[in-house]
């Protein structure tokens, strides 16, 4: 079996508790067909840099897969037909990282220094 990165994108009308359903759903698509799910993230609804189908924000799922070729090829088709699936990118890859992933890892460092950083009044003067 191969090694896949999925990422889709859902509409912003879900709630992040659908949203979060949509993972699970197509994660039982992939073991259905022979195919396991290693690890999910939900990165949250996010502002998109273009509309699509008159969507501005979509809710960002990330699903790392070992799965033979037919099971990720189905759930593909199955996430196309789906009505909530905006947009779907699979990726082939050699090994899945080890903990988080990027965007997980940029918002929780963005957590932990504030959402704006310092105030003006806050900086020092000269």
């Amino acid at each position: 079996m191969a090694l896949y990165e999925h990422v889709f994108i859902a509409r912003q009308d879900l709630s992040n508790a659908q949203a979060e359903g949509l993972i699970e759903h197509f994660g039982t698509v992939l073991s259905d067909n022979g195919g396991k799910v290693v690890d999910t993230e939900y990165w949250g609804l996010k502002t998109m840099a273009y509309k699509i189908n008159k969507n501005r924000k979509g809710h960002y799922a990330f699903v790392k897969s070992d799965s033979p070729a037919p099971a990720v090829q189905e759930m593909e088709r199955l996430m196309r037909l789906h009505d909530d699936v905006m947009r779907v990118m699979t990726i082939k890859v050699e090994k899945h990282e080890e903990g988080p992933s990027a965007v997980v890892q940029a918002k929780n460092a963005k957590d932990e220094r504030g959402s704006r950083g310092p105030r003006r009044d806050d900086r020092p003067r000269n």
